[in-house]
């Protein structure tokens, strides 16, 4: 993983389509003042894998993609809030504390297959709810957003 402060060849390009678009405070652009991500993109980022159960199924589903702190620090994210949105323009704040206390990740995959949108993919934050009694809560549930599309780091 690359460390701060990232040189020109470490940030990388979108080759395939754009799948999260991050903004606001962070120090680090791939074009103008934004930071966009294909898929590949965030594959290459070390990946997590845990199995939850969540409000939304009834078994529990193994979740995988790159935690979310490191994606903030590819960015050099530098504030205390994330503005979270997704394709359906949902709106949720994330503390950026989260992303340092649990291994909340930016799943890719749901059971090891891609997420499809009609599954709420491509892209799902998600808490690893059965790690700590207290993410099994509608504060931590809520923030778990579906179909992410974009961060602000606010």
């Amino acid at each position: 993983m690359a460390t701060w402060p990232l040189t020109a060849q470490e940030v990388r390009q979108p080759t395939g389509p754009v799948v999260l678009t991050i903004t606001g405070k962070i120090q680090t652009h791939n074009l103008d003042r934004s930071y966009l991500w294909d898929l590949g993109m965030l594959e290459a980022l070390p990946q997590k894998s845990f199995t939850t159960m969540t409000p939304w199924a009834k078994t529990p589903i193994k979740f995988s993609g790159p935690l979310l702190r490191d994606v903030l620090r590819t960015v050099q994210a530098d504030g205390q809030t994330l503005q979270a949105k997704a394709l359906n323009d949902y709106v949720i704040n994330i503390p950026v504390q989260d992303a340092q206390l649990f291994d909340v990740v930016v799943a890719i995959k749901k059971n090891d297959q891609n997420i499809p949108l009609r599954q709420r993919g491509p892209l799902f934050v998600v808490y690893p709810f059965d790690s700590k009694k207290e993410l099994q809560t509608i504060k931590y549930y809520e923030r778990s957003i579906w179909q992410l599309k974009s961060l602000t780091v606010q």
